[in-house]
């Protein structure tokens, strides 16, 4: 893939409640103004972009109707420049990006990518898929809730709910330095139609979730789990019981973000005076059935079609699913824990669905221009085991 990402921009994530501070905006004018950022960040002209592809996981109400394209309306990008708005769950985001380069290398030219949720005007399960109430059709296409699958997957590996509550504890521990440390260069602050500062920060971090503050939260899930354990046990009867670690501690947060990437071919970037921040080097897709622990063969395969191991890997960004999970995908591909989602996780910085994908595409990007570092690979995994990895490569 000859694909460079020419400017990746993100809004900080806001908590996803009525009193959070991106509420007032619709997902739309959220997602317009990171469009408009990236517009005059990079100076591209819209005429030049071939397609767009937008990550949204519930698309009804305000985010119904194919809110990328109109979201690319709003915010004055050419009106002949055509859009789509994907739902590959928690992965939408990065899926979205990997769409979009394949288009511009398609087209020999530029796409835009990018994503959209706003948690708190539009909830989870908002669209009513007949799965979330249908138990038994859940159970007929492999559908479990995904705390309950993460706690069979802590209980397969052996994580404990120490280890779970260590990992929220040193991803608020960071994300709290990360947001010490300033504005982060690709973070675009958000105001509203007036002119008014929304916010320039990430709204969710909780600095008192230490180690002693998550030991006191119950479980999501207790023994039993509603038949989901006996379940469980009928598929593996060698675990002997379901260990129930996870909380809301320790699990991704619910959040509102939106973020926007301009990719091109690399020879139709420089043509057009645009200069590119890195290469995607390989992209890959997997899925595991009834597991969330994809995100490590997605990102075997695109390792492999990269040429590069683990080890050539200098940082990585990936969205936490629930913190076993996470755990589970550090072990199984051997990652130093040093470069791994050093600026926090979604556990303490939230999870706007259907953005984070798209957003972790600026954070390691910016982390790899401070570091001075040349790979970086992002990765998520999502509902029913699918899951999205991209190598990147950072040009000086």
């Amino acid at each position: 893939m000859d694909v460079v990402v020419v400017d990746a921009v993100r809004s900080p994530r806001g908590s996803a409640r009525e009193t959070g501070a991106l509420h007032g905006l619709t997902p739309m004018e959220l997602l317009a103004g990171l469009l408009r950022a990236l517009r005059d960040r990079t100076g591209v002209d819209t005429e030049q972009v071939a397609d767009g592809v937008f990550g949204c996981v519930t698309q009804t109400a305000e985010q119904g109707g194919n809110v990328g394209k109109t979201a690319c309306l709003l915010a004055d990008w050419s009106p002949r420049l055509s859009a789509v708005t994907i739902n590959r769950y928690c992965a939408s985001g990065l899926s979205a990006v990997n769409w979009a380069a394949q288009q511009a290398q398609d087209a020999e030219g530029l796409a835009v990518a990018g994503g959209v949720e706003m948690m708190s005007r539009v909830p989870m399960f908002g669209d009513q898929a007949p799965y979330y109430s249908d138990r038994a059709l859940g159970g007929r296409i492999g559908y479990v809730p995904p705390p309950w699958s993460s706690d069979l997957v802590a209980t397969r590996h052996g994580f404990s709910r120490a280890d779970c509550d260590g990992y929220a504890a040193l991803s608020q521990a960071r994300a709290l330095a990360a947001r010490n440390r300033g504005l982060a260069v690709s973070m675009v602050p958000v105001h509203d139609a007036q002119g008014q500062l929304l916010l320039d920060h990430d709204e969710n971090i909780r600095p008192a979730n230490t180690l002693e503050k998550l030991a006191t939260l119950r479980p999501v899930y207790e023994a039993g789990a509603n038949g989901l354990d006996d379940w469980g046990l009928a598929r593996e009867p060698e675990l002997g019981h379901i260990e129930h670690v996870h909380t809301a501690g320790n699990a991704p947060c619910m959040a509102d973000g939106a973020a926007a990437v301009l990719l091109g071919k690399a020879e139709a970037a420089t043509r057009l005076g645009l200069r590119a921040r890195a290469r995607i080097l390989a992209h890959a897709d997997a899925c595991v059935p009834l597991t969330q622990t994809g995100a490590v063969d997605a990102t075997r395969k695109a390792l492999a079609r990269a040429g590069l191991t683990v080890a050539d890997i200098d940082l990585w960004e990936v969205r936490d699913s629930f913190a076993a999970i996470t755990l589970h995908y550090i072990r199984s591909l051997g990652i130093p824990l040093e470069k791994f989602n050093v600026n926090g996780s979604s556990i303490a910085l939230g999870h706007p669905m259907g953005a984070t994908g798209a957003m972790l595409v600026s954070c390691l990007l910016d982390e790899m221009d401070t570091r001075d570092l040349r790979y970086g690979v992002a990765a998520l995994p999502g509902a029913f085991g699918v899951a999205t990895a991209t190598v990147f490569e950072r040009l000086g």
